[in-house]
């Protein structure tokens, strides 16, 4: 029994997803399943006490969604989201103002589960960081900047090796066969991850500001405008389409900010940052570098471990980001989150 209700559950999600807004009796009728309508109707009752799903309206005239925070967590596995090619993808192809404004605002991003496992994780790294000097946690933070700026700058087609970027970012020795705009782009990450450890307030609160601040450093020499964008941009691999309006592009900034600032929990914190400040794309170029540093500098101020996602595939993290961007779903994004944090928890310091 337990199995055919989860089965029966399944299936009404499904088909809500399709046909948002749509009746009970119409789901009834096209789930096509030998349940009756009465057990249809307890089903919904039961995904709506648990969140699942929402209803508007009354009697006769209710309608049912998926709720949102369960679109926005629901698991989805990247292999098979895209084995459809870009065209063939149901998204959300524009800004989902409600995303920052509400949904994000009203939902625990992680489990308890989840947060065992991360509180655990920081209180190993304050026990490893209680008897360092500053100038071993300095070495350390170097160490770590040095895997971040490379990996930061692979994510975005820099073809540096990591060998390479040590003996550039230690000895300002470019690599041969590299272009200066490559070597221009790991030099101003460790300068702004510099900047961050010079300055561990600079950031807090967070403020639109500050992040262009941030962007500043990561662009300098490297051709691109600086400041909010108030052009339309275009993201390869998807049709989602951000904000082109320097206004709301703004707006979309200090909303962000708002609820970040707002939010106690510094991994929820940090990992807004990371996905938001991408999703909203309120740069010409740098946005995802942008983000990253960011993100860590969130982490730093609140004296949790950075994170160098010097593991993570560069096309994981990208496939990642693209089901943010068309599903507005973090799950992903969180799986590798956490997996960075347990890594660098488990490396540096």
């Amino acid at each position: 029994m337990a199995k055919s209700t989860a089965e029966l559950q399944e299936a009404i999600l499904q088909y809500i997803r399709r046909n948002p807004g749509c009746p009970s009796s119409e789901i009834h009728e096209g789930i096509h399943s030998p349940a009756s309508y009465a057990t249809v109707k307890r089903a919904l009752q039961t995904m709506l006490a648990g969140n699942l799903i929402e209803a508007s309206g009354r009697g006769k005239g209710t309608r049912y969604r998926i709720n949102r925070s369960y679109t926005l967590l629901l698991p989805i596995d990247p292999e098979q989201y895209f084995q459809k090619e870009i065209d063939e993808r149901e998204i959300i192809d524009s800004f989902n103002q409600s995303l920052v404004k509400d949904i994000l605002g009203s939902v625990s991003l992680f489990t308890e589960k989840d947060m065992d496992t991360l509180n655990a994780l920081q209180r190993t790294f304050e026990k490893n960081t209680s008897s360092l000097s500053t100038e071993a946690y300095k070495q350390e933070f170097e160490r770590l900047a040095i895997d971040l700026s490379w990996k930061s700058s692979q994510i975005e087609g820099n073809t540096y090796s990591l060998l390479e970027t040590e003996r550039l970012l230690k000895e300002k020795e470019t690599a041969t066969g590299k272009t200066r705009d490559e070597a221009t782009m790991l030099l101003n990450h460790k300068a702004a991850l510099d900047f961050i450890l010079e300055h561990p307030n600079y950031l807090h609160p967070l403020s639109v500001a500050g992040i262009e601040d941030i962007h500043s450093i990561l662009i300098k020499d490297l051709n691109v405008a600086r400041n909010i964008r108030h052009r339309r941009v275009g993201i390869t691999g998807t049709n989602y389409r951000p904000l082109d309006n320097e206004f709301q592009i703004r707006e979309a900034l200090e909303d962000m900010c708002t609820l970040i600032n707002q939010r106690a929990n510094v991994f929820e914190k940090a990992l807004i940052a990371l996905v938001l400040i991408s999703y909203i794309q309120p740069f010409a170029d740098g946005n995802k570098r942008t983000a990253r540093i960011i993100s860590n500098a969130i982490l730093v101020h609140h004296r949790h471990c950075p994170i160098s996602f010097r593991t993570v595939d560069s096309i994981d993290y990208k496939k990642a980001m693209l089901i943010f961007y068309e599903q507005n779903n973090i799950s992903a994004f969180k799986k590798i989150f956490m997996e960075q944090y347990t890594f660098a928890v488990g490396t540096y310091f």
